[in-house]
């Protein structure tokens, strides 16, 4: 019996660290870390209830007294207004026409220390402040306002803030309900390192008298010791061990991914793999100072990682099929026999709505050194476009309202990724290739352009910022079209390709015919002789070829 309550313990936890979490992702990266000297951020907004579009709020003027209503970015819950800003700046996705980027990653944390009295959701909390603030430590002040002014209604938070000077990472929330407002620590990246967080709180000891580096609530300390979350001395207070204790959801399900990042960058970071296989405990450090410098094309790549070549690749197990497919479909955890066990959750996911890389840069005009990298769907098969910061037209095909989740829409990114990505799915190894050539190719051909265009653009500037702006957006507009049409032509030439399980053969890329004009005899390609053994280990004789007598 006592080994039986405890397997169901441990299996209520585990579901339960799932269905808290809303599992994104976040890169930051330093100035002196990046290749060009830009800031660097990154985010995956992971959900499945989530629809991949492109938001966009253009700057404004409100009249004295106006309100703003506040929804919840999750549900679209009504959650209460606040008085509107006199002036609004333009925003597209996650960053703002001065060159802030906000992203973010749900920790959860102690359940009870959410306020759903609270106005400000995480969301919302992002998107207004985008839309108030010019810098980093501006929109620290801005977030931190707003939830003491109106109350906190998420639970635990770690965002993510830059702009072309500085990277952020900050650490929220809420007081419960009948005690408004949050706790909350913000620690400056060195410019010289790089973060990550993963929906697992990762401050722990932090610097209480260097302000130029560390911004904290007054309380944050004094809170967690009146609640009985920490007793020690102020100097080694944690705040992820106070507000956000591990458990293996925790290390196996997040910490994991900040791992498999560090360890891309970093080579001495396989001593933190039992760490993120939630074999120990002992935290890896906030930031590290990675091998060599990373472009922007680099954090592209590594949003695409399902932990390739370590300890935690699961493309070669039973569960991978014969196309070794690292994806798994949901819970992330299950039970066989009383025991619980769970999937690996990697950087690159099925759930993934939109993705973006934020790069921030100084030595040049906010409407030109902005740009948010962004894409639809699973960071692996999706392409990263230049949306420059003072962005004024959103796509049609990535359009608010351009469908949803459940309404298909021919025109849509969101469902033209789609497509190709659940093909991709059901024969990994095999047509992943084909779709990375095609992203290549598009992503190439994007970062050729980019200098000229830019160049250009800063012609126009000289004149008219806001004809520059205009120029940009277009050009923009113009590379989605674009690459949906080949995006499209992906979808059809992967069906021609592998129809009913066969392979058509090719040369110089077109299908081959035979000399008759006929359609070749295509390859029957059949499963790996890897796979033929699993299949002989488990059924036998079953399928032997006998000899008739």
């Amino acid at each position: 019996m006592n080994k039986m309550i405890r397997t169901f313990i441990i299996t209520l936890t585990l579901l339960l660290t799932v269905s808290l979490a809303h599992p994104c992702t976040n890169f930051l990266i330093g100035k002196k870390a990046t290749t060009d000297g830009s800031t660097l951020i990154s985010y995956s907004a992971d959900s499945y209830n989530l629809y991949g579009e492109l938001y966009h709020w253009p700057a404004a003027t409100h009249q004295p007294g106006t309100m703003l209503k506040i929804y919840e970015w999750d549900s679209g819950k009504y959650l209460g207004e606040i008085p509107q800003a006199t002036q609004t700046y333009n925003v597209i996705g996650n960053m703002n026409e001065h060159q802030l980027a906000i992203g973010e990653t749900t920790f959860g944390g102690r359940p009870e220390l959410q306020d759903t009295n609270g106005i400000m959701d995480y969301g919302s909390l992002i998107y207004t402040t985008l839309q108030r603030a010019k810098n980093a430590r501006e929109a620290i002040h801005t977030m931190t306002s707003l939830v003491a002014e109106h109350g906190y209604y998420s639970s635990g938070e770690s965002f993510s803030i830059a702009d072309p000077n500085e990277v952020w990472v900050m650490e929220m929330i809420g007081k419960g309900v009948g005690n408004k407002g949050a706790v909350w620590v913000a620690v400056r990246i060195p410019d010289d390192c790089v973060s990550a967080h993963a929906n697992q709180a990762r401050i722990q000891q932090f610097p209480l008298n260097d302000p130029d580096n560390c911004i904290y609530s007054p309380d944050v300390i004094s809170f967690a010791k009146e609640k009985g979350y920490y007793k020690g001395k102020d100097k080694d207070f944690s705040f992820a061990q106070a507000y956000a204790p591990l458990d293996f959801g925790a290390l196996r399900f997040c910490e994991a991914r900040v791992w498999s990042f560090f360890n891309r960058v970093n080579s001495n970071m396989g001593q933190y793999v039992t760490y993120a296989q939630g074999k120990t405990t002992e935290p890896m450090p906030l930031y590290i100072k990675p091998d060599k410098k990373l472009s922007t094309r680099d954090i592209q790549h590594l949003m695409r990682d399902h932990y390739e070549d370590t300890e935690l690749d699961w493309r070669y197990d039973l569960g991978a099929g014969p196309f070794n497919s690292p994806y798994r479909w949901s819970p992330l955890t299950y039970e066989v026999d009383s025991v619980a066990y769970c999937n690996e959750r990697p950087i690159a996911t099925q759930q993934t709505a939109f993705s973006f890389v934020a790069q921030m840069r100084s030595w040049l005009p906010n409407a030109v050194g902005g740009i948010l990298w962004f894409g639809i769907d699973d960071a692996a098969h999706t392409v990263y476009y230049p949306f420059y910061c003072g962005h004024t037209q959103v796509p049609h095909e990535m359009e608010v309202g351009n469908g949803d989740l459940l309404t298909y829409s021919e025109t849509s990114a969101f469902w033209t990724h789609n497509i190709v990505s659940n093909m991709v799915y059901n024969r990994y190894s095999d047509k992943v290739k084909d779709v990375i050539k095609v992203q290549k190719e598009i992503e190439d051909s994007i970062e050729v352009a980019i200098p000229e265009v830019e160049e250009f653009a800063l012609d126009i500037f000289k004149a008219s910022e806001e004809d520059a702006i205009k120029y940009l957006t277009n050009v923009t507009n113009k590379l989605v079209e674009v690459g949906m049409k080949e995006w499209k032509k992906l979808g059809q030439y992967l069906l021609v390709k592998y129809v009913d399980g066969v392979v058509k053969p090719e040369e110089n890329g077109q299908f081959k015919r035979n000399d008759h004009g006929q359609p070749a005899s295509p390859i029957r390609t059949g499963y790996s002789n890897e796979f033929y053994k699993k299949v002989i280990e488990q059924t036998g004789d079953k399928y032997k070829v006998l000899p008739v007598e």
